[in-house]
């Protein structure tokens, strides 16, 4: 019989490893690719910039392959959102790939924005794969400075 040094932690590490082989498979699947909305999970969320200019706050998306009917864009209480699709292509067999890294699948981003903006002037443009939204800031409100009136004291006469 062999003596093996017993070693507290090694069943940890085996929890471990196996918890991580369980997320691998949820998200990537057997083989190893990145799974689509369609296989069971969401696989990616477009990169953005948000930043100000003098009159506007600027959202831009990176969504290549789509198209601007593809892409849906809400205002609401302050928050900018930006949803859609980006469908696997069926041309190819899927099969026949010998690698898959783009990722696919529906996407929802919800982004606040650092000022109020004027919702109703809001302006969309979409080319080469980068949607880009203008909003425009909205004035700010000023605090109002309410003047102090003085007034004498009265004064208080003494009855005899």
């Amino acid at each position: 019989m062999a003596i093996i040094r017993w070693d507290p932690f090694r069943d940890l590490l085996d929890i471990h490893d196996e918890v991580n082989r369980l997320f691998r498979r949820s998200f990537f699947g057997e083989g190893g690719r990145l799974l689509s909305r369609d296989r069971g999970a969401t696989a990616w969320a477009p990169a953005i910039d948000v930043f100000e200019t003098k009159d506007h706050v600027v959202v831009t998306a990176e969504l290549p392959g789509l198209s601007a009917d593809e892409v849906s864009i809400s205002l609401d209480d302050n928050v900018l959102s930006i949803k859609g699709e980006r469908r696997f292509s069926d041309e190819v067999k899927e099969e026949n790939y010998h690698r898959i890294e783009r990722a696919y699948g529906y996407f929802e981003r919800n982004i606040p924005l650092p000022r109020l903006v004027k919702e109703g002037e809001a302006n969309a443009t979409f080319a080469d794969g980068v949607l880009r939204v203008e909003l425009p800031k909205a004035e700010e409100v000023k605090p109002k400075q309410i003047p102090i009136k003085v007034e004498e004291p009265k004064k208080i006469e003494k009855k005899k």
